[in-house]
C-alpha cells in the first residue's frame, strides 16, 4: 500500500510539474494571442446561429482560445486570452483555476465571456483579479449541436460560452476561476 501511495504521489508531482513548466514555457506573445482569439471568435460565429448578433450587442468580449486543464486527484487549469472592446484589443488576461476530487487526464477548451452591460465591464475593470462566482456570476449558455442563440432572450449582464476543440458546446462551470490582467 505504501508503494502504491508513493507511486501515486510521484506521478502527480511529475504531471503537475510538467503542466506548470509547459504553461510558463509556452506563454504566448500578444500577436499569437490575437491570432488565436480571432480564430476562436470566427469559429464561434460561423458555427452558432445568432452568435454574431449577440457579440455585436456585447460591450466587451473576453476570449480564452485555449484553456488546458490537467488533473490527477488535484487539478489545475490555465489559459491566456484577450479582452476586446469596441472591436479593438483592450488588454491581455490569464485564467487560472484549481479543482479537487476525482479527475484524471488533460482537457482543452475555449471560453468566451461577454459583458453585456457597461456596469458589468466597469466592475471587471475595477478588480485586480476577477474571481468567477465571487466577484461576479457568469451565466454559462449551453447549446446542442446546431443550436442557435436568441440574443433577445439573454438578459444576464455577464454570459459565457465553453467550446470543446471540435466547436461543440458543453456545460461546464467557471466557478472559482480567477482572471487576472497580464502584460504582453
Amino acid at each position: 500500500m505504501k508503494i502504491l501511495t508513493t507511486s501515486l504521489i510521484a506521478a502527480f508531482l511529475v504531471l503537475a510539474s510538467s503542466f506548470s513548466a509547459a504553461s510558463i514555457a509556452q506563454a504566448a506573445s500578444a500577436q499569437q494571442i490575437e491570432e488565436d482569439v480571432n480564430a476562436t471568435l470566427h469559429r464561434f460565429v460561423d458555427q452558432i446561429g445568432g452568435a454574431r448578433a449577440l457579440a455585436n450587442k456585447a460591450v466587451g468580449i473576453l476570449v480564452f482560445p485555449s484553456i488546458v486543464k490537467a488533473g490527477f486527484g488535484i487539478g489545475g487549469e490555465y489559459g491566456e486570452g484577450m479582452l476586446i472592446v469596441d472591436k479593438r484589443p483592450a488588454g491581455y488576461y490569464n485564467l487560472v483555476g484549481a479543482s479537487f476530487g476525482f479527475q484524471l487526464g488533460v482537457q482543452e477548451r475555449s471560453v468566451i465571456i461577454m459583458f453585456m452591460t457597461q456596469d458589468a465591464l466597469d466592475q471587471f475593470y475595477s478588480l485586480q483579479g476577477f474571481k468567477v462566482g465571487v466577484d461576479a456570476s457568469v451565466a454559462i449558455i449551453t447549446l446542442g449541436v446546431g443550436g442557435s442563440i436568441d440574443s433577445d432572450k439573454i438578459t444576464q449582464p455577464v454570459i459565457g460560452f465553453v467550446l470543446d476543440p471540435k466547436g461543440l458546446m458543453y456545460n461546464l462551470t467557471l466557478e472559482g476561476s480567477k482572471i487576472t490582467k497580464i502584460d504582453r
